[in-house]
């Protein structure tokens, strides 16, 4: 059974920090996002993921109404980074050894933790010395279906 287009509205907004119409959900996870070599796959326990390590990456914490907006209630439901870039600090080596890196990945930690989701960027790309990996406001969405 496939949820209602109300459901995956306020289950998004619930994910992200914005008031959903769910009461009893608990409160929003921290959401992390970082960077991966390799496609992960949906199992939900980060399988096949290729973040780099060293030269200064780390994921970038996105938590809250302040990066996320509210869920669109159409279908499919989603919600963008439309109130804040979300900005990785700059790289002071070569990530995976200046391998592209194909797919972003969301967490609910800034290490380790639960995959909460992850899609493929329009353009993969290696992170060189120097570089500073970035998605501009309103470039990174997540869906519900």
């Amino acid at each position: 059974m496939p949820f209602t287009q109300y459901s995956d509205t306020a289950l998004l907004n619930s994910i992200v920090g914005h008031t959903s119409s769910f009461g009893a959900l608990g409160s929003a996870p921290n959401l992390w996002v970082g960077l991966s070599s390799t496609t992960p796959t949906a199992d939900g326990n980060a399988s096949n993921i290729t973040e780099p390590s060293g030269g200064n990456y780390a994921r970038v914490n996105a938590t809250g109404n302040t990066v996320w907006t509210a869920a669109t209630n159409a279908a499919p439901a989603y919600v963008v980074n439309g109130n804040a870039a979300i900005t990785f600090g700059a790289a002071t080596a070569n990530w995976v050894s200046g391998s592209n890196l194909t797919y972003v990945v969301i967490f609910d930690a800034s290490s380790t933790g639960n995959l909460l989701g992850f899609g493929s960027l329009t353009t993969a790309k290696p992170v060189l010395n120097g570089d500073t990996a970035s998605f501009a406001t309103s470039a990174l969405n997540m869906t519900l279906q």
